[in-house]
């Protein structure tokens, strides 16, 4: 299990945004880029780091 700088750095830009779409347009990268991203972190670490809403996302307990 390897977490990369660029995974982090998705984390913190969606947990700040509250949005993947918002994240990635901040980050200049795809949606599908940060969502990837983010599901391998939660793989990695065997948690769930954000609450997935139809208005956005919020980190968990363990994502925070």
């Amino acid at each position: 299990m390897t977490i990369s700088l660029k995974q982090v750095r998705y984390f913190i830009a969606t947990a700040d945004a509250g949005q993947v779409s918002q994240a990635a347009i901040e980050l200049n990268v795809s949606q599908s880029a940060v969502t990837a991203a983010i599901k391998q972190m939660e793989r990695d670490l065997a948690v769930d780091l954000f609450k997935r809403l139809p208005a956005g996302m919020t980190l968990t307990a363990e994502g925070a």
